[in-house]
């Protein structure tokens, strides 16, 4: 019999990469255990994202620098921005996310129209039936002068600025390369991370070889989550099944107050710690 497909994001394969559990609370258990509250850093996240995208939806005229600061105030709103200390440490951080914003809009060709934005893009391989949404798809000149080509981009937040190892170890941004290839019938190989808060780019170019390394280590996390769920299925101990992986991820994970093993395993985080701390 064919083997079915295993349908998954990189967000899915992710979980199971770092810990068999989330995963099984994420996409198994049903109803999913409780989870903890929500992180500032998420929020913010979230915010800057909704802010980026909206940007390109602008008529040309108003994609401007002032005009991705106000998209960022307007996505800062109760419902979308939880998990900071008080209300005067979430101001300051919409401030310092709307000055992030606006100065990454200033390196921006507002001419340069994406192929996409937030676009959803897929792919079949021989066990995955792999899908993602893509923060930006470009399209730029090769750099043999043979033409253009997509380029994915992905934004990033976070304290530290990523650098090309980062770009060229990523499971998602070469998941990404090959779906955006497949959806778009056109060669991907350039992906790039933007640090949003420093305007830095890391880059990798990936080849045919490299980009089957990336499918082949999805496979292999996709054949290992498919044989715990038939292990589960059998009539295993479901915590056997999916074991926990303790790291200090644990002080993140949305599953924390329903792991033992996590909270064991790391001391629990103030929701906001992953901040910036403030002058």
């Amino acid at each position: 019999m064919p083997q079915r497909l295993f349908s998954c994001t990189p967000t899915k394969l992710a979980a199971f990469e770092d810990c068999p559990r989330r995963y099984r609370f994420s996409y198994l258990d049903r109803p999913s255990p409780p989870r903890g509250p929500a992180f500032a850093h998420t929020s913010v996240g979230a915010a800057v994202h909704n802010a980026l995208a909206r940007w390109w939806d602008e008529p040309l005229a108003r994609r401007t620098p002032q005009r991705a600061a106000e998209l960022v105030a307007g996505a800062w709103t109760p419902w979308t921005t939880a998990g900071f200390r008080d209300a005067a440490q979430s101001e300051e951080h919409r401030r310092r996310s709307q000055e992030a914003v606006a100065a990454y809009a200033e390196r921006l060709d507002p001419t340069a129209e994406p192929v996409g934005v937030e676009r959803t893009v897929a792919a079949p391989t021989q066990r995955l039936a792999f899908s993602g949404r893509v923060d930006r798809i470009d399209r730029r000149p090769r750099e043999d002068g043979d033409g253009d080509e997509p380029v994915v981009v992905d934004y990033k937040l976070g304290r530290r600025a990523p650098d090309d190892d980062d770009a060229r170890s990523s499971l998602a941004l070469g998941l990404y390369a090959v779906a955006v290839s497949r959806t778009l019938r056109a060669r991907c190989r350039r992906v790039e991370l933007h640090h949003v808060p420093t305007g830095s780019v890391a880059v990798a170019e990936h080849t045919d070889a490299s980009l089957e390394r990336v499918v082949r280590r999805a496979e292999s996390i996709a054949s290992d989550a498919v044989r715990a769920q038939a292990a589960l299925d059998a009539g295993a101990d479901r915590d056997e099944a999916f074991p926990a992986t303790p790291s200090a991820l644990c002080s993140w994970c949305d599953f924390r107050p329903s792991c033992p093993t996590g909270q064991r395993s790391a001391p629990a985080k103030e929701t906001w710690a992953a901040l910036e701390p403030l002058a």
